[in-house]
């Protein structure tokens, strides 16, 4: 047998990528954990001597509490809506076959993945201050939903295909109507899929800019990554109060994904590798 040799390059490349991924997370944390004094003296990767939480509660004083509420209304908002849609929609495109009206229908959705956000912001402006919406949470979910909604149903559509006809069959043989079948067999089948589509669509709104920048202007309206720009400036020097608050916005994002990353993994296996 031949003796097999170990990878040297992979694991030598392996390494850099992780301290490239590693090395700002561990600034942001240990540079959060310092005074204003030790953000000027000494080596700025060294751990400061006595860490404190005083950036943390300067920021959590200046109204923290308020755009983390907003971001939460706002994610939570958005995908409950775009999911539920999406699931209906993907269902009815499903069960269609090959009608040509469900056809037309996923081609319009498949089209609305082309369309960039920042071509149609001026219209989404337009419209929205039409309705009387603007400077309101749901001037940030409705647009939010209407971005989410074409890839979530792509995803949707392409793990709902692979669920056997004979399933779906059964079901209608025993007098199940679409909603006994949605709720008893399409949602507990496609819970991967539902909660990959979840996850990327809550990251995808909660690091959203460019609607809460647009669609918004008071302070009591603004969204966290809005809220972490208007600390950089009221921060300017402050430096770890900034990192602080960008810490703080990111611990629901990485619990999330701590709860959910094995049923993330199966939907992305699920819904592509088929």
């Amino acid at each position: 047998m031949h003796k097999r040799l170990p990878n040297v390059p992979g694991a030598v490349s392996a390494l850099g990528w992780l301290l490239i991924a590693v090395v700002p997370v561990y600034y942001v944390v240990i540079t959060s954990l310092k005074t204003q004094a030790n953000f000027f003296d000494g080596n700025p990767m060294l751990p400061p001597d006595s860490p404190t939480l005083d950036s943390y509660r300067l920021v959590l004083d200046s109204g923290f509490g308020t755009y983390f509420r907003n971001s939460v209304v706002v994610t939570i908002g958005t995908v409950v809506i775009a999911v539920a849609v999406a699931l209906l929609a993907s269902y009815a495109i499903v069960r269609s076959g090959r009608r040509r009206w469900a056809r037309w229908t996923f081609a319009m959705f498949l089209l609305g993945l082309a369309i960039p956000l920042q071509a149609v912001i001026i219209p989404i402006y337009f419209m929205i201050t039409r309705m009387h919406m603007y400077d309101t949470l749901v001037a940030l979910v409705l647009p939010s939903v209407a971005f989410a909604i074409p890839l979530t149903v792509v995803i949707l559509v392409n793990f709902l295909r692979d669920v056997p006809n004979e399933l779906y069959d059964s079901m209608r043989v025993d007098g199940a109507g679409h909603a006994a079948i949605l709720w008893s067999l399409v949602v507990p089948l496609s819970r991967p899929a539902l909660t990959t589509v979840a996850i990327y669509n809550g990251l995808t709104v909660w690091n959203g800019f460019l609607f809460p920048l647009i669609l918004t202007q008071s302070s009591d309206k603004r969204v966290l990554p809005l809220a972490l720009w208007t600390f950089q400036g009221q921060f300017s020097i402050n430096v770890h109060a900034v990192l602080a608050a960008v810490v703080l916005s990111t611990l629901p994002i990485l619990a999330l994904y701590i709860v959910g990353r094995r049923q993330l993994l199966a939907g992305l296996t699920a819904g592509f590798g088929r």
